[in-house]
């Protein structure tokens, strides 16, 4: 049994005092508004009309200054709002004599400031609790002494002790021979999933089974779950095309509401009527309606393990028209797999694949790798090599079972087992197969075709793509033009490009831009330069490298296409869903002022309509998360 000794526990991450200062100014002003509402009407009720007047007026006070403190910060920002609306309109109802209505105006913009904090919390929540599943310390072997030590240690290489109900701190392969990990806060799959031993584990996941050994692979700083918070943490700061054009929408409003209450005053020579317009026009939560939808929207797709890098990204890719894939990792696996084993002079296929498997597991090529997965899939019970002698990128022989045995290149093998008849053995292969010669005593005993096998979801993908809305399919490969071409062929592309160099990539992504807004979808080091070029950059994170991922707007974290589509329908909806916060909002706004203008809503139920209007929007807005 191991010993355990505590090096360092941690510390829970705390909330930013911003969002805590604010959350406790927004209850503190509706406390005090409200708190004047009720005493003021009391008197009011009591005829003591000019006491409940000055408790109005002083209840309103604070709401206002904190009004003008906002708008100063915004102006110098640069940003230009309908908070100024909702301060004229306090200002105007304390200038004309209308205390009632400034107070009950105050009350709803903190209201409003409250609902916003919770339309906003309710939306980055999914987000943000993956956040709250960062794992602060692990249990790393130090010889055979286990040691609690905080994330920040782990380096590539340790060795850790993963119990039940841990939550994964890094990345890492695992050591023992199956680990039963919960998936769901990455993927969204209910269903635990069994990793075999050498398999990689992401960081974020969770335990469900017994306890096992990982050897990190990544630091905490740059594994899987590190870099979900970094995208969260993005996604929730960025400012989507949509957003810019509601903060456009904001300052046309503003213009055309000083404009219906200047032409309110010319006419009516009425204030009430011109303070009803004001106050009616104070929808201060409705621009907030088009993050809201954005940001449940990303909330969504972190849900079914799609990760969308900021709003821009999500209104992007509602309005895809052009995909273009790789092929290699995407549309493929991009791992050999055997489709063919050959075999001669009365060798089972069984017989040739051990052998060629119990070799192999002295070798780190990555045929060797697909091998040994391929016996160990079938149940053969590998043995040790001994003698082994490897020539790198040639071949490999050793002893296995008393055997001579040797795996390698046709010609390799044939010129060390001295049987030159191999040939008959490599007819009508597949021209984009690869194929593994097997000696054994002195023979060759066969041949073992291996390829990169097309993704089962690929089609299926491919044809919700179309359903989806999406014009032209592109295949844009770095493998051989003729393997790129029968690939496209069996799967329906548009248009098929083989034999391409990064550059030639990112020359076909502008090629198509030109049609509309194009999403790439990549996963090495090569797709890297097109996925940045795209409008919409997505990467295979699950086994992509750190590079496409980085370059991309959207990462998979599941190594599947089918997320990508449901992804593309909750962008859409989640657009769909903020236009018509927007019209629907600044429409029932317009019609209220109208209403107001013509004297037939008056300032204290104008500003409960107006609270009506805003609460009606937002939770619109918040549709997108389902």
């Amino acid at each position: 049994m191991s010993n355990i000794s505590v090096k360092a526990e941690a510390d829970a991450m705390p909330q930013p005092i911003g969002e805590i200062l604010r959350l406790q100014q927004s209850r503190i002003l509706i406390g005090l508004a409200a708190t004047g509402l009720v005493v003021g009407s009391i008197l009011s009720w009591s005829e003591q009309p000019v006491a409940a007047g000055w408790v109005w007026s002083a209840a309103t006070l604070p709401v206002l200054l904190g009004l003008f403190v906002q708008i100063v910060m915004s102006l110098q920002k640069g940003d230009v709002g309908l908070d100024i609306v909702a301060a004229l309109s306090m200002s105007a109802a304390l200038i004309f004599g209308e205390p009632l209505a400034a107070n009950v105006v105050a009350m709803m913009y903190a209201g409003g400031q409250v609902l916003e904090d919770f339309a906003q919390g309710r939306a980055k929540k999914e987000m943000t609790a993956l956040m709250g599943r960062v794992a602060q310390t692990a249990m790393r072997f130090e010889g055979e002494v286990l040691q609690q030590v905080l994330i920040t240690a782990i380096k590539p290489g340790d060795r850790l002790l993963i119990r039940q109900g841990d939550v994964l701190p890094v990345d890492g392969r695992v050591a023992s021979d199956v680990a039963v990990l919960d998936l769901s806060a990455l993927t969204g799959e209910s269903l635990p999933q069994n990793i075999l031993k050498g398999n990689e584990a992401l960081s974020g996941s969770t335990s469900a089974g017994a306890a096992f050994e990982l050897i990190a692979s990544r630091p905490a700083s740059e594994s899987t779950y590190a870099g979900i918070v970094r995208l969260v943490e993005a996604a929730q700061s960025s400012k989507a095309p949509m957003v810019r054009m509601a903060d456009r929408y904001a300052i046309g409003f503003l213009a055309l509401t000083v404009t219906i209450a200047a032409i309110t005053w010319l006419l009516t020579d009425d204030t009430i009527r011109v303070l009803s317009v004001l106050v009616v026009a104070t929808p201060c939560p409705l621009i907030l309606a088009v993050p809201v939808a954005l940001i449940s929207g990303m909330s969504r797709t972190a849900r079914i393990g799609v990760l969308v890098k900021g709003g821009g990204v999500l209104e992007t890719m509602s309005r895809v028209r052009t995909v273009i894939l790789d092929k290699t990792g995407t549309i493929t696996h991009g791992q050999a797999a055997i489709t063919e084993i050959r075999t001669r002079d009365g060798f089972a296929e069984t017989v040739v694949l051990k052998a060629a498997a119990s070799l192999d597991q002295a070798s780190g090529h990555v045929v060797a790798t697909a091998l040994i997965k391929a016996a160990q899939s079938r149940g053969l019970a590998l043995s040790a090599p001994v003698s082994v002698v490897e020539t790198p990128g040639t071949g490999i022989k050793g002893t296995v079972d008393g055997r001579k045995v040797i795996v390698g290149g046709n010609s390799f093998v044939a010129a060390e087992t001295g049987d030159v008849r191999a040939e008959d053995l490599l007819k009508n292969i597949d021209p984009g197969a690869m194929t593994v010669a097997v000696g054994i005593d002195g023979k060759i005993a066969g041949i073992i075709v291996l390829q990169d096998q097309i993704r089962t979801d690929a089609k299926p993908m491919l044809d919700d793509l179309r359903q989806a809305g999406v014009k032209r399919l592109v295949l844009a490969s770095g493998d051989r033009g003729n393997i790129a071409d029968k690939v496209g062929r069996q799967l329906g592309f548009d248009l098929v490009l083989g034999d391409l160099s990064p550059d030639a990539k990112v020359t076909a992504v502008r090629n198509e831009i030109m049609n509309g807004p194009v999403m790439m979808v990549g996963d090495g080091v090569n797709d890297a330069p097109a996925l940045a070029a795209a409008d919409v950059g997505v990467a295979m994170g699950a086994h992509g490298t750190a590079s496409s991922s980085e370059a991309a707007g959207v990462v998979l974290l599941v190594d599947e296409l089918a997320p990508l589509v449901k992804a593309m329908a909750v962008a859409r909806r989640s657009r769909a869903i903020a236009l018509q916060s927007v019209v629907a909002g600044l429409g029932m706004s317009l019609c209220a002022m109208a209403f107001a203008s013509f004297g037939y809503l008056p300032p204290v139920q104008g500003a409960l309509t107006q609270e009506v209007i805003d609460v009606a929007v937002i939770l619109n807005a918040l549709r997108a998360l389902r």
